[in-house]
């Protein structure tokens, strides 16, 4: 069976999840300062993380919210799909949101990828984050039906936007 560029290690490809955790009127965001060999290093992101093998997006979403957080979803609506383009690598992030779970948020230094925070939403776009998400978050803040969005980096630098097949 040939797989073509879908397992071509020149040119990977792979999915992941994306989460923002909305309480009151904040997100849980996640500062990636622990890794140093991480393309989101120093930028706020939501949790989540690569598919393992034979998960669905719902069973990744759960277990790396889980993992990073200590808390357990239960309810969340996904939102999108993000198609990240950054170099020569293509993720395909299926992006969500959740407003219950159950546990209790782990503190300190227990998060593995960074600090966990909660930040209020009219503050998120001013911190380091990539420049697309301020497009995402925008058609968050409009309760957007789903949607799909491409971004093109050359580093970080945003150098294409597509919305639903059109050109931003």
């Amino acid at each position: 069976m040939n797989l073509g560029s879908f397992m071509d290690p020149e040119y990977p490809i792979f999915s992941t999840t994306l989460c923002y955790l909305e309480r009151e009127d904040a997100y849980l965001m996640l500062h990636r300062v622990k890794k140093q060999d991480d393309y989101n290093h120093d930028k706020w992101v939501g949790v989540g993380g690569k598919f393992e093998r034979f998960e669905s997006p719902e069973d990744c979403l759960l277990r790396e919210v889980r993992e990073e957080t200590g808390l357990t979803l239960t309810r969340w609506r996904c939102r999108g799909l993000l198609t990240f383009l950054w170099g020569n690598m293509t993720e395909f992030i299926h992006l969500y949101t959740a407003d219950r779970w159950e546990g209790e948020m782990i503190k300190g230094d227990a998060c593995k990828e960074g600090v966990l925070e909660w930040v209020p939403k009219e503050k998120v776009t001013s911190l380091p984050i990539w420049e697309g998400d301020k497009i995402f978050f925008r058609l968050l803040k409009e309760e957007r039906p789903y949607f799909s969005l491409k971004l093109v980096y050359e580093g970080d630098t945003l150098k294409q936007a597509v919305l639903d097949g059109k050109a931003l």
